[in-house]
């Protein structure tokens, strides 16, 4: 019976989370369509189509002009603008190899496939638009109901109730979510791999099961890595491979030929420290508010949780390594002998008082160690979370343009998690307030000047 009503909740919520993510695309293309009709675009050049470098078919009869395919060709802005290109023409030029080619594929797939009879209709790239903004807009759904179910043991944080009003720019970025969540998923792999091999080695005292750890976490780190390997290989093959060295590119001669460092640094001028400039001073007030947000979480975290930090989350306590174990899926990391029902939970808390002194002295020292527990966002389980926010944090405000700081560091749970549990503390109302009113601004500010081409982000 508990089991089916926990299941019936868990249920309730997914779909309350699902109304949320989709209310919130409604939201967003709603004010995105009223901000255009009330704005001029500050720069008009995306609706320029010159013809591709290397034309496969004949297009030309699949232009149409009318009012339904000028608004849709309008309104693509920023990266987007690549995305579409590189759906139509392929990869032509050196830059457009920043731009991973997942969403043009699928962009392309629907086009031709589901929405290719309103190519008569409206032509073809303002359907390649369309599917562009279908895509983006279902990601954002299924990463939301991704994270609830990968995160279910949180969703007492009310992530679903913070996270709608921050204005994803997921049409423009989806390639940037993907990767964030890549280096999540290695650095979630990387610190259970580090863990499960120290249980097998020094508490168990297996050392062939700490190797088969070490071996599968190994693995699983090249097939994160995998995909963005092989896609620098393909830019090496079309740019660099069957010239000689006085035609190759500076990058194609390097030991390591890093083709996406080198866009960055070459066309955007990424790189350590090369942001900082008195003139760049606004993009730095800009990122200030998600900054100073992700460095108090960070922060929150390290003080409440110092001895985390200092062993790289070894000094968690029994039972919060059990619930991590279950957090993440690790079975075989959790010895039948400590797998308790909720009822035998409740068994231990109604025990008898303690009889002798030797039994006050057990108890004390266990309600201790129950104290040194943590929950919620101050639990062991979102240390890895922490470790991989500390890094994303460090590479936007050093090394990349710092204003991209919002939608780099928007996908990261522990921002909506420390959010949530500011807004929900009375000690905290006044900062929770302040919250409510930053996301309330950023949506309503974002999609007036990110839609219309103003540098805003």
């Amino acid at each position: 019976m508990a089991k089916a009503l926990e299941s019936n909740s868990k249920s309730r919520k997914e779909t309350i989370l699902i109304k949320y993510a989709i209310f919130s695309r409604l939201l967003v293309l709603f004010l995105t369509i009223l901000w255009r009709s009330l704005l001029q675009p500050y720069d008009t050049s995306a609706s320029l189509n010159p013809p591709c470098l290397y034309h496969k078919e004949d297009s030309s009869s699949f232009i149409v002009a009318n009012a339904a395919s000028r608004s849709l060709e309008n309104s693509v802005v920023w990266d987007s603008v690549y995305f579409l290109r590189i759906t139509e023409c392929g990869y032509e030029y050196e830059q457009t190899y920043a731009f991973l080619p997942l969403l043009p594929f699928f962009i392309s797939l629907l086009s031709r496939t589901v929405f290719a009879p309103l190519v008569p209709l409206i032509g073809l790239r303002a359907v390649m638009v369309l599917s562009g903004y279908i895509v983006s807009n279902l990601a954002f759904i299924f990463a939301a109901i991704y994270l609830f179910r990968t995160l279910k043991q949180h969703s007492e944080l009310r992530l679903s109730s913070v996270s709608i009003r921050r204005p994803y720019s997921i049409r423009q970025y989806i390639q940037k979510v993907c990767m964030l969540f890549s280096l999540l998923e290695e650095c979630i792999t990387c610190y259970l791999t580090m863990h499960r091999a120290y249980e097998a080695l020094y508490q168990k005292k297996r050392a062939y099961l700490a190797m088969q750890v070490l071996i599968a976490g190994f693995l699983r780190c090249i097939c994160i890595c995998l995909p963005f390997v092989a896609f620098q290989a393909y830019g090496y093959y079309n740019i660099c491979h069957g010239h000689t060295l006085d035609e190759m590119r500076p990058w194609c001669k390097g030991r390591i030929p890093l083709l996406y460092n080198f866009i960055q640094s070459h066309y955007w001028g990424v790189g350590f420290l090369k942001y900082f400039q008195f003139k760049q001073l606004p993009n730095f007030l800009l990122a200030s508010p998600i900054l100073s947000l992700a460095v108090c979480s960070i922060m929150s975290y390290m003080k409440s949780r110092p001895e985390l930090f200092i062993s790289l989350g070894f000094q968690a306590t029994e039972k919060e390594r059990r619930s991590a174990a279950r957090l993440y899926s690790l079975k075989d990391a959790v010895e039948p002998s400590v797998k308790t029902s909720t009822s035998e939970g409740n068994r231990d808390i109604r025990q008898r008082k303690p009889s002798s002194r030797k039994d006050v002295t057990v108890t004390k020292v266990a309600a201790e160690s129950n104290s040194q527990e943590k929950s919620g966002y101050f639990s062991a389980d979102v240390f890895p979370f922490i470790v991989h926010l500390s890094f994303m944090a460090t590479t936007a405000f050093f090394i990349m343009h710092v204003q991209v700081a919002t939608r780099f560091l928007s996908a990261s749970p522990p921002l909506y998690w420390f959010a949530s549990s500011l807004i929900g503390s009375p000690k905290h109302s006044k900062w929770g307030y302040l919250i409510w009113s930053y996301c309330a601004a950023y949506i309503l500010l974002g999609t007036l000047l990110f839609s219309n081409f103003y540098p805003f982000t």
